[in-house]
């Protein structure tokens, strides 16, 4: 799940100003984490904590009320009820704060199980739902050794996603889309074009689009397929949490064996 924090920080000054290139300094000049942190953290405490999701994801945000780039619309109104019925979204949240379960979780069965229970307290529409669960599948299969083959075999057929496409084909004709059949994809092929943890990320905030959250995708996948983050790039990313959220990922990470 440090991977997908990298990738939302590393992304956050691009979300409104696209970069169409590979070329840029990683942590560039007013980065910092957004909600795809958040929310990360969040599912990551609420999972081991055995907590309701709902309720962990609308304490964290209310905790934390703001963030760079602020939140989607309708999450910020949810936040502010005290319901915990979900809305229906099909946007990319759900698929942004799921990594942790792709590593909590020892079988394909159950990874597909909790990204949906993880997602349906807001995103209950089925792109929302589905959005989860191939990001959730993709991060379980890197961490048990598949091969790209494998995985972008296994999402395809699944998961009804193309990923035939390359990223030199995409990136003249994407425009920004928070939705998740219009990014989870995306962020996928950027994970399978990639050589390592760091061209994984470069090649998501060359898609443009949502960078932050489609770059969080992505660095989740990568992270599991790679076996980790670079000691330097995981120390910077780090830096920019505040203390609590940073003991949460170091929990998480001695736990399920990820340091």
């Amino acid at each position: 799940m440090l991977g997908a924090i990298v990738g939302d920080i590393v992304g956050s000054i691009y979300e409104f100003n696209n970069h169409r290139s590979k070329d840029f300094p990683l942590f560039g000049e007013g980065c910092d984490f957004t909600d795809d942190t958040i929310l990360t953290v969040a599912i990551a405490d609420c999972l081991m904590q055995n907590g309701n999701y709902g309720e962990y994801i609308k304490n964290y945000a209310r905790k934390y009320p703001k963030v760079k780039g602020g939140y989607g619309g309708r999450f910020a109104q949810w936040i502010h009820t005290e319901s915990l019925e979900p809305y229906n979204s099909w946007g990319n949240g759900s698929a942004m704060r799921v990594s942790s379960i792709g590593f909590a979780f020892d079988t394909l069965e159950s990874v597909i199980a909790e990204a949906k229970r993880s997602a349906e307290v807001t995103h209950n529409h089925p792109e929302g739902i589905k959005g989860a669960q191939a990001t959730a599948v993709a991060i379980y299969m890197a961490r048990k050794g598949q091969s790209k083959e494998q995985i972008k075999a296994a999402i395809a057929e699944s998961f009804d996603y193309d990923l035939n496409r390359t990223l030199d084909e995409i990136r003249p004709i994407y425009k920004f889309n928070e939705s998740c059949q219009e990014t989870v994809p995306e962020a996928i092929i950027a994970f399978l074009e990639s050589t390592d943890f760091e061209d994984a990320i470069r090649n998501g905030i060359s898609l443009g689009g949502d960078s932050d959250t489609l770059t969080c995708i992505t660095g989740g996948i990568a992270e599991a397929f790679y076996g980790g983050v670079p000691q330097d790039i995981a120390e910077k990313a780090l830096s920019y949490l505040p203390s609590m959220m940073r003991e949460v990922v170091d929990e998480f990470r001695e736990r399920y064996g990820l340091c």
